[in-house]
């Protein structure tokens, strides 16, 4: 993955607009994958699925409270994808209470599987996912790779670490000091 261009995906996103009115103030918005990665250096994190115990426990809320550090080091934004709706991830960072992290829906998993990471999880009753990975991405070309071990359909444990935003971190701060 290191020196490849990101994708080029739509992703049918959901945005609020007080302009729409009503108890669901949300319109559709088609974003590409240079909107999110054009121009900029980026963290992207991909995990199984939202609302998931170790997504939702220890991945997405650890980049949340450590965005002020990763920008410090130069990172403009922190994405979290995942392959679920744009419903579902507006609702997970809702839950979360995000104000740092932005998620991107992969709903038909378009993205995840021309990164090459989309696994079956049927054994968990999750049909097609995303393995648990992140990359710096900087001007939509990967600079950095961070994958978990043990890629494999219906994986029987989760693998947790190496996409720890620490571990982004720690790289990040080893590369600056080098």
């Amino acid at each position: 993955m290191l020196g490849k261009k990101v994708p080029a995906v739509t992703f049918r996103t959901r945005v609020r607009d007080e302009a729409v009115g009503g108890p669901n103030p949300y319109r559709w918005q088609d974003l590409t994958s240079d909107d999110y990665f054009k121009g900029k250096k980026v963290i992207l994190f991909s995990l199984p699925g939202a609302f998931t115990p170790t997504c939702s426990t220890y991945q997405l809320p650890d980049f949340e409270k450590l965005t002020p550090e990763f920008h410090a080091l130069g990172i403009d934004d922190i994405y979290c994808l995942s392959v679920n709706d744009a419903f579902v991830m507006n609702a997970w960072a809702k839950g979360q209470q995000l104000e740092n992290v932005k998620v991107i829906p992969d709903g038909s998993g378009e993205f995840t599987r021309k990164m090459g990471m989309l696994v079956a999880k049927d054994n968990l009753g999750f049909g097609m996912r995303s393995w648990r990975y992140a990359a710096i991405i900087n001007d939509g070309v990967v600079e950095q790779w961070f994958e978990e071990e043990g890629y494999s359909d219906n994986c029987e444990s989760d693998p947790y670490g190496v996409s720890s935003p620490q571990n982004i971190l720690e790289n990040l701060k080893a590369r600056i000091a080098a």
